[in-house]
């Protein structure tokens, strides 16, 4: 090719325009965007969606799919197109920085900035705007036209100043005021004078005839406005004192519960009724203390709720009661109680569990809860015992029960009458039936009922538990056993003629006939497939692919292999037919069904199915299709280079909405009337292109054992192949399928940001990881030394210079890797395990769970208990051989830690500094394994900026790694700075 003078020109150009680009800086990071919520209108041609930087205010955008029209509103969320495509209805919220000042101040609730109802219709000018609304509603289904919002408290007046007088009022005042004292001085002369004669008694006051009046009322917080508004004809309608409201599903019925005003006691709660379609309202209730919960069925013409009239807010006991209305009825009535026939004695109505109706009206599901012995208030509390008791016996660990205490003690047992005038109930669940769920939406007569109990105590080192599956009559509470000791999930067809399951020990998946009694084999002879992950390397049972969906009429189940989709017959009278002719396992791509209709309950037996498509080879994302009583290869639609998130289809038209990403382009929002052509809708982060960004390559490698291995590289947009390149290799457990995922620059929750630190001119490598049961750490070794070894060989990599870093499960890997090797100049090691012998025994306080079961049968992957195999707890703990570190090393261990006890990386950090090596720790207070407050987010960037900055590019070392950070400057002398003179203040 000859070149030009032009080309050259545009050649330099260029070359200046990257080299001008500027290097990603912490103050970047607030401002970089992602799309949040988004939604599409039933027809297909508008779509909204919210523009969210990572702090700050974010943008509501309306848009048309044809990009016709876009009107984008300043901190606009929650948006809602309505059913006829008409309305867009969204809040407005508060300016981030008046939030701030507000919270500076400590401003009360009532005083805080409040959002703003806003609702926009399409073709029209005007936009109808309503402030301090607390939040709004619309019926899921109907016409579209109506929208419920309710107010926030009204504000205040301005204190009203009396009128001064004039001089003739002020006289006449003074006037009456003595005529007044005059005539109480002679009544009180009069009485005197007759308590003489009649004696002193005369003084007492009378007493009053009749019964004693009501008790005051205890005071309640007040509900505020409601507004119904007719979107089509502009009309409201207004209720007041409103606590709690709601639509019904087809959008036929308002329903407004309120509460009386304190001081008031002409006023009573309610719960109202409004027909939308006629205006009337009815009352369902008055006077009570606390009605919820409140359910519709389909139609719209049954209610049911719990309520309690009766007790005081200080009762210890408060007992709810199951209501029912029906549209027409006077009031509602009664259901339920703890006296109701068919409820077991100690069991009352659950406020915790919201009644159901079966999809066809006549069951009504609700849920029960023991009778609890209340608090003995006279016992002093400064002069009773505060401990917890650990039992042997005990299913679960005091940890775990007293995180789960507030859930166990709503723990609701489903009951249920079998229709509308059923006088019995009939209760399902039992501490021995303790998980019930309904089959056929609702309608079928038995429940599918699990219980673990008897099996639980194992589950500290198991990680499970063990559950006997049956089935329950909702006629009368008879039981038939599924499955005894079943792990792991069950699907009921959908018209719950079968019950599925997959077996992780035998590794083949069941059917149950209901009818029948029977349980089938599915798979065990389908032998050119495995439909368990034979590349799961932990220690335990494999786990499975999972069902897809079922057939309509339950004629056959759909279920995943890794790369394809079987359609099975659960009666086993035909042959198993692989729907997508093994396609996906011939070019290793991953089929996998694609929902668009989120009320579909199975696929039609002629349904032309979409598909989500992955190449495990490429590992570029797409669509195929394929229609399902046609034999054949799905057709692709598309293939390509992006990471693909589908969002949802517009109900009545044949538009999808989807996001797609890659590496240079964040996750924009693109719609596509046939998953082929794709029309790009949204453009964030304009801001990226004046920065120096960065590319991704997948790397393969063969690892130690000789086993091939694949890892993604980052190079910075202005790569030159003949500098020398400092490193860092990241890594948890297997990241390479996210070749396409774009990655964003973020405040660091623990590990490094890449597209920060390639920006800044390093390299950084995500290897995969395999790993051998028993050998975790050398594992490790095997995966992440050779491919550094592998890099090292490259010529644009500065071999002296390579430093790893990881979190958690990727910190304890690299707290175990610098015991083995010297060749990495710096490490980080977020939240460790050092000594997997204490960790085993462990708690993880998140979750209130021993550890015993990771090491046993996950993550940890030792695959033997602390006594089976001893030497593998030691050998691969990072403590017993911390005398060969060498390399320095940065620790984060946050005090409240959930996940990894703050003791690990405290057991390391001493045994480390008692050797006299070079070793940092930050702990940050109150916080969690990960970071969650952004400003411990940026303190932990730039830190980790500044040591791989000292250790890698031979940058000066901050006072906090230099001289460190004593008690008694902590929160004035931040020792980011250099110079060890200067006191640093948080630079954020």
């Amino acid at each position: 090719m000859k070149t030009t003078p032009l080309l050259l020109s545009a050649l330099l150009l260029a070359t200046m325009a990257q080299a001008q680009k500027k290097p990603l800086d912490h103050s970047v990071y607030d401002g970089w965007q992602a799309i949040g919520e988004r939604s599409i209108s039933n027809n297909g041609k508008y779509v909204a969606y919210t523009i969210n930087p990572q702090e700050g205010d974010g943008t509501l955008v309306i848009q048309a799919t044809d990009n016709s029209f876009k009107k984008e509103f300043a901190r606009g969320a929650n948006a809602v197109i309505t059913p006829d495509n008409r309305f867009v209805i969204f809040r407005l919220k508060p300016f981030f920085k008046d939030l701030r000042e507000a919270r500076i101040k400590k401003k009360k609730p009532d005083e805080m900035p409040k959002d703003t109802l806003v609702i926009f219709e399409f073709g029209k000018d005007s936009i109808f705007r309503v402030p301090r609304v607390k939040g709004f509603k619309t019926p899921e289904k109907g016409t579209g036209q109506w929208v419920a919002y309710l107010m926030e408290k009204a504000l205040p007046g301005p204190p009203k100043v009396p009128a001064k007088p004039d001089s003739l009022t002020q006289l006449s005042n003074l006037e009456k005021m003595a005529d007044s004292l005059i005539r109480v001085s002679d009544s009180l002369r009069k009485k005197a004078v007759e308590a003489r004669t009649k004696g002193l008694s005369i003084l007492q006051p009378a007493k009053k005839e009749g019964k004693p009046g009501p008790k005051n009322d205890d005071p309640v917080e007040e509900g505020t406005e409601l507004v119904l508004k007719n979107l089509y004809t502009g009309e409201e309608r207004k209720y007041t004192l409103v606590s709690d409201y709601d639509f019904s599903e087809k959008g036929n019925v308002l329903l407004v519960e309120t509460t009386r005003k304190n001081n008031d006691s002409l006023t009573q709660s309610l719960i109202l009724w409004t027909s939308l379609p006629s205006g009337k309202t009815d009352t369902v209730m008055r006077k009570f203390n606390d009605a919820r919960n409140f359910s519709f069925d389909k139609e719209g013409t049954q209610l049911a709720f719990t309520a309690e009239r009766d007790s005081v807010a200080k009762a210890l006991v408060k007992f709810h009661r199951l209501w029912y209305y029906k549209a027409g009825d006077d009031s509602a009535h009664m259901r339920a109680d703890r006296n109701t026939p068919g409820i077991a004695k100690g069991l009352t109505v659950s406020d915790s569990y919201t009644p159901q109706f079966s999809k066809d009206g006549q069951k009504l599901y609700f849920g029960l809860l023991p009778i609890r012995k209340p608090k003995d208030t006279s016992l002093v509390d400064f002069e009773t015992a505060r401990l917890d008791i650990w039992n042997y016996k005990d299913d679960y660990l005091q940890p775990q029960q007293l995180l789960n205490l507030q859930s166990d003690l709503r723990r609701s047992y489903l009951a249920v009458f079998n229709n509308p005038d059923a006088k019995n109930a009939v209760q399902l669940g039992a501490d021995d039936a303790e998980n019930v769920f309904t089959a056929n939406e609702g309608n079928a007569d038995f429940v599918l009922a699990f219980s673990s109990k008897g099996n639980r105590v194992a589950s500290q080192w198991q990680g499970f538990s063990y559950n006997n599956a049956f089935l329950i009559s909702t006629a009368d509470a008879s039981r038939k056993l599924v499955k005894e000791k079943k792990r792991g999930g069950f699907s009921t067809s959908p018209s719950a003629r079968f019950v599925a399951w997959y077996d992780p020990e035998k590794k083949n998946y069941f059917a149950y006939e209901v009818a029948t009694g029977q349980t089938r084999d599915l798979t065990s002879k389908i032998t050119t497939t495995r439909f368990w992950d034979d590349e799961d390397d932990h220690p335990d049972d494999p786990g499975n692919f999972g069902f897809a969906k079922w057939l309509e009429n339950d004629e056959a189940v759909l279920i995943y292999d890794r790369y394809d989709i079987w359609q099975i017959d659960p009666t086993g009278k035909a042959a198993p037919v692989n729907i997508t002719n093994g396609f996906g396992k011939k070019n290793k791509i991953e089929l996998r069904i694609l929902t668009t209709d989120r009320e579909a309950r199975f696929v039609k037996l002629n349904e032309q199915l979409l598909f989500e498509a992955f190449d495990h080879t490429s590992k570029y994302g797409g669509y195929f299709t394929k229609k399902l009583d046609v034999h054949g290869d799905p057709v692709k639609l598309y293939m390509g280079p992006y990471g693909m998130v589908f969002s949802a289809k517009a109900k009545d038209a044949e538009i999808y909405m989807l996001g797609m990403m890659d590496i240079r382009e964040p996750m924009n929002l693109n719609v596509s009337s046939d998953l082929q052509n794709f029309t790009k809708l949204s453009d964030i982060n304009p801001q990226q292109k004046d920065y120096n960004w960065l590319t991704v390559e997948l790397m393969k490698w063969k690892m130690f054992d000789g086993k091939e291995s694949e890892g993604l590289l980052f190079k910075p947009e202005n790569f030159d192949p003949k500098k020398k390149y400092p490193v860092i290799f990241y890594f948890y457990e297997r990241n390479a399928d996210n070749l396409y995922n774009y990655r964003a620059p973020a405040p660091s929750a623990s590990v490094v940001n890449i597209p920060y630190f390639v920006s800044n001119g390093y390299l950084v490598f995500d290897p995969n990881i395999w790993y051998k049961n028993g050998q975790p750490g050398e594992s490790a070794y095997n995966s992440v030394v050779s491919a550094a070894k592998m890099l090292a060989r490259l010529p644009f990599v500065d071999s002296t210079k390579m430093a790893i870093q990881g979190q958690s499960w990727g910190g304890y890997q690299v707290a175990y890797l610098v015991t083995r090797t010297n060749m990495f100049a710096a490490a980080g090691a977020g939240a460790p395990v050092a000594n997997m012998t204490s960790a085993y025994g462990g708690i993880r306080w998140g979750s209130g769970l021993n550890r015993q079961f990771q090491y046993e049968r996950t993550q940890s992957r030792i695959g033997a208990t602390l006594w089976q195999r001893q030497d593998l707890y030691i050998k691969n703990s990072p403590l017993f051989t911390a005398n060969k570190v060498n390399t320095p090393l940065l620790i984060m261990h946050n005090d409240m830690d959930g996940a990894v006890p703050w003791y690990q990386g405290i057991e390391y950090f001493t045994a480390l500094r008692r050797l006299g090596k070079k070793v940092w720790m930050l702990q940050y207070n109150g916080e969690d394994h990960n970071l969650v407050e952004r400003r411990n987010r940026k303190d932990l960037s730039i830190r980790l900026g500044q040591f791989f900055d000292h250790y890698l590019k031979g940058a000066p070392a901050p006072k906090w790694m230099t001289e460190g950070v004593p008690a008694t400057e902590k929160g004035i002398d931040w020792g980011t700075g250099t110079e060890t003179s200067n006191s640093t203040k948080a630079g954020f």
